[in-house]
């Protein structure tokens, strides 16, 4: 089994967006839902977003370092 970042992908209900992205990266995306799915049905690009950009942000030293510093109102 291959080690990936993301763990199993809740089946929540979804929100729609629509958003842009480079062929490649949806290639890649592509790539990380069929090697998620572990041989089971691939998981399509959209539903790997949410769960990527929370695991970027809860891993983000600067910006959780930013998110606890007092803010400086001007």
């Amino acid at each position: 089994m291959t080690k990936l970042k993301l763990g199993p992908i809740a089946n929540d209900k979804p929100v729609r967006i629509t958003v842009e992205l480079p062929a490649v990266l949806h290639r890649d995306l592509t790539d990380y839902g069929r090697l998620l799915a572990e041989g089971g049905t691939p998981i399509e690009p959209a539903k790997l977003i949410v769960p990527m950009l929370e695991r970027f942000i809860t891993t983000d030293r600067g910006f959780a370092k930013a998110r606890r510093a007092p803010q400086v109102q001007s």
